[in-house]
């Protein structure tokens, strides 16, 4: 789950962490009357989305009165910002932060993020802060530094050091600077993030380091134990169809192919792909109703699965642990009735019932095309959308 830069900046106040001063607004009258509140000459007026890239797509402005504010507001709010990082059409932009503006001497790079291969959160920094870090990876790799984080104790100050060391931060601000370091691990491991970024954090002429920007990523498994952030989603940033899955209990993921695949376990979900490309095909989305949906969520799925216009055909891969072949049977069945579905349908059940489901299936009188294997249900699909 993604959080806002305003909302991830509020994460990052809650362990310590210096941030700029900002205020929230949905309105230009709002973003006007911030300027005058936060009492300077000087602010930036931010669209807040789930995208990055927004500065180079016009998203963040310097402005230097009340009325400017105003503008650059009225400009942004309600309106689509497109950056590389979203969709073709852009995202609408409901709220805009407005935030002092701060004298900066220097901005670095600073980001905590999985290491799947270490299996351990990695802190990585560099000294060209403010640019796209794929591009930095790219152009001069050498630039990036990395230090490990311990999943329990955090960044060891050694860590915190060597990092502020090999970045040329200026002595008087080494141990502020290597004290943010630490907080952000902080922040990072106390609210189960997947990312925290900060581009740029930045050091300024009066001898301060404040993040200047703010991203965080909550993992959505952790979430059972996070009330507080589960509230922040903001689903208006999110794919409604997604949403809907969600909110029925089943995890879907659009892709770009034309074979839909229901399937129970996120494991034989994945793997149920992968056979069907290898078998030729492309997979239309990951949908996995879990292990043990009813059959109102498999009718839910099929619904989901057929919104999408470039589905030709679907394949249902079900193996009977928890889960019951014939609920699902059943629940396919059912679906394919309410629907009038027409597109090839592919069933494959293994485990609990399963003789049952087959049984259910064959006396539906539906053209329902069964499989004794996920290879032979694989074959199958991809011949019938061809």
């Amino acid at each position: 789950m993604k959080l806002h830069e305003f909302q991830a900046k509020g994460r990052f106040a809650h362990v310590g962490l210096p941030v700029p001063k900002g205020i929230v607004c949905e309105t230009a009258e709002a973003a006007s009357a911030a300027f005058d509140e936060l009492g300077g000459d000087l602010a930036v007026v931010k669209a807040q989305i789930h995208a990055g890239g927004r500065g180079k797509a016009g998203g963040v402005k310097l402005v230097k009165s009340a009325a400017e504010a105003a503008e650059v507001a009225s400009a942004l709010l309600g309106n689509p910002l497109v950056t590389k990082q979203n969709a073709p059409d852009g995202t609408i932009v409901r709220k805009v932060l407005v935030e002092e503006g701060l004298p900066i001497e220097k901005e670095y790079y600073v980001a905590i993020t999985l290491d799947r291969q270490k299996e351990v959160p990695v802190l990585m920094a560099s000294a060209e802060g403010g640019t796209e870090i794929e591009e930095v990876a790219e152009e001069n790799p050498d630039a990036i530094l990395k230090e490990v984080v311990d999943p329990v104790s955090g960044l060891a100050d050694f860590r915190a050091r060597r990092i502020t060391y090999g970045l040329g931060v200026p002595k008087k601000l080494a141990r502020p600077f290597a004290a943010t370091l630490s907080a952000l691990a902080k922040a990072f491991l106390s609210d189960d993030a997947s990312l925290v970024e900060v581009n740029p954090l930045v050091t300024t002429t009066d001898g301060r380091v404040i993040c200047l920007d703010g991203k965080m990523t909550i993992d959505d498994n952790a979430l059972f134990r996070h009330k507080d952030l589960a509230e922040l989603r903001d689903e208006d940033e999110e794919d409604p169809t997604e949403v809907r899955a969600r909110k029925a209990g089943l995890s879907y993921v659009n892709l770009d192919g034309n074979v839909g695949c229901l399937v129970n376990g996120a494991g034989l979900a994945m793997a149920t792909m992968d056979i069907i490309k290898l078998h030729g095909g492309e997979p239309a989305n990951f949908l996995d109703v879990g292990g043990s949906a009813s059959t109102e969520q498999v009718t839910t799925a099929f619904k989901i699965i057929l919104e999408d216009p470039a589905v030709k055909g679907i394949l249902v891969n079900i193996f009977g642990g928890i889960m019951r072949c014939d609920v699902v049977a059943q629940g396919v069945v059912d679906a394919t009735k309410a629907l009038g579905l027409e597109d090839p349908l592919v069933v494959r059940l293994h485990g609990t019932n399963m003789e049952e489901g087959r049984k259910i299936l064959e006396g539906s009188g539906l053209k329902i095309i069964p499989a004794d294997s996920m290879a032979d249900a694989a074959q199958k699909i991809v011949e019938a959308v061809s």
